[in-house]
């Protein structure tokens, strides 16, 4: 089977002088320079003991050196651990104790925590050096070797340590590629490390944020704007939040494409970034940590029909499977399986929850609800647990927040169960409380209450933090 190696370097073949990343600070590095800082990196680390099977967490800058040493590493036969940037240094010192590290990777201040941090104490520190030594002979990795393991994002308890194989990236390359497929160069603005990765590997252009992904409430829509502008961008790869900003800047010229995802995309994002550029071509793409890319969605693609489901209660359309992946629905559940489904995690306690095993074959409890329409087409209902439960059944909360988003005056909104009643909370503009409240009464949902600031999830900011919402309303909400 073709790896991520192998892709890159037949990228670098074809394309050495394109530019394969800028970075936050507009720093430039062709193809071919990136993979010669690589192969520099590989060279000192195997100097330094780096062998096969070495385990070697990284924390670096987000720039062109991080996907080096990924390469680098990878060369090496080495696993790469990343910690979830949005959980800081809890996730950092969590990552370092459930996935038996030998070694530290930094650049920067992280170098830093290496004597913060009383995990990394013990281990052998490695620093982007270049080394333009005679390479020693490689041992290079097979497919079922572990090239990464990263992290879910902890939002409904601790993170789960996810390992990925060299023929699960390389899977995983060739279901998201079609996607991204151009005939054309593109310089990609691309926020999910994964698509940088795509990008690399398929010869494509990959511009980084000029912001942290872990401060997304300070990001300024100038900010983005001058940004797309100055690098020229003809795609972008965002979460819906970030694309809910890009709604509001003069969106360049050059940019033609919009891919979303990393949470829910409801359909009032779609019509603020088509009411700044109508023939702007916007795909939704649905998927998981453990699996991703599940299925997708051409705005276009979207009929009057469809939009009157979205917002009588249907829940929220997602759009087909992709070609590589196997669906089904069992008890509401969407269950996944395919080649670049994640089939375990690091800790096979985690797996008795969340894999289902039939022969050969393993499947992937998503947590999602979800249903089949008659096109072949997926639609989502929201977390499995989430469902409030009413007198006639229970209602899931996209089938409420789907349409209460495209309201007057509504800017984020959330389905709970308080005092054992549907209650829908709101943040946005109380002028229109009334109207509010005859809308959810139509929808079933006999209690809403405003609040100032509903809380989103520390990762890409798309998706509710209901947990944390739940321990800020109060124990009691009086009804009028």
């Amino acid at each position: 089977m073709d790896n991520i190696l192998k892709d890159f370097a037949a990228a670098v073949s074809r394309h050495p002088d394109r530019t394969a990343i800028v970075d936050g600070k507009g720093r430039e590095i062709s193809f071919r320079q990136l993979s010669a800082r690589a192969e520099g990196f590989a060279q000192s680390w195997q100097k330094s003991g780096i062998r096969k099977g070495d385990r070697v967490l990284l924390a670096m800058k987000l720039d062109a050196d991080l996907y080096a040493a990924l390469a680098a590493l990878w060369s090496l036969g080495a696993t790469v651990i990343l910690p979830e940037p949005a959980i800081g240094l809890a996730g950092l010192r969590h990552a370092a104790k459930v996935s038996n590290v030998s070694a530290f990777c930094s650049s920067g201040i992280y170098g830093l925590l290496k004597f913060a941090l009383p995990e990394l104490w013990p281990l052998r520190h490695l620093r982007p050096r270049v080394t333009n030594e005679r390479p020693h002979d490689r041992v290079p990795p097979d497919d079922d070797d572990i090239a990464l393991i990263s992290f879910t994002s902890g939002t409904t308890g601790v993170p789960k340590a996810i390992p990925r194989s060299h023929g699960f990236l390389a899977a995983q390359h060739q279901a998201i590629a079609p996607l991204l497929s151009s005939a054309s160069p593109e310089r990609d603005l691309v926020a999910f490390p994964v698509f940088v990765l795509i990008n690399i590997a398929s010869g494509q252009t990959s511009i980084l944020p000029r912001w942290k992904m872990s401060r997304l409430a300070k990001l300024r829509p100038d900010t983005l704007e001058q940004w797309g502008i100055s690098q020229n961008v003809s795609r972008v790869l965002l979460p819906p939040s970030i694309c809910e900003i890009l709604a509001t800047t003069h969106i360049p010229d050059t940019l033609h494409t919009v891919f979303t995802g990393g949470g829910p995309v409801f359909p009032d994002i779609l019509d603020k970034l088509k009411s700044g550029k109508p023939n702007l071509r916007i795909v939704c793409v649905y998927g998981s940590t453990e699996a991703e890319p599940i299925a997708h969605l051409n705005a276009a693609e979207i009929r009057a029909d469809d939009h009157t489901k979205m917002m009588t209660g249907q829940g929220l359309l997602v759009g087909h499977p992709v070609d590589a992946i196997r669906v089904r629905i069992a008890n509401d559940e969407i269950l996944v399986a395919g080649a670049h489904v994640n089939s375990g995690y690091l800790d096979p306690n985690h797996d008795a929850d969340n894999k289902i095993h039939e022969g050969t074959t393993v499947w992937h409890r998503t947590g999602d609800a979800g249903y089949f329409d008659d096109l072949g087409r997926l639609w989502l209902l929201g977390r499995i647990g989430s469902q409030v439960i009413t007198k006639d059944g229970h209602i899931f909360p996209f089938s409420i927040e789907t349409a209460a988003r495209s309201w007057d005056g509504v800017k984020q909104c959330a389905l709970i169960s308080q005092n054992s009643a549907p209650t829908l909370v709101i943040e946005g503009d109380t002028t229109h409380m009334k109207s509010w409240k005859e809308m959810a009464n139509r929808l079933r949902v006999p209690i809403v209450i405003p609040f100032a600031k509903i809380p989103m999830d520390k990762r890409h900011g798309s998706k509710i933090d209901r947990m944390a919402l739940q321990k800020l309303l109060p124990a009691g909400i009086p009804i009028d």
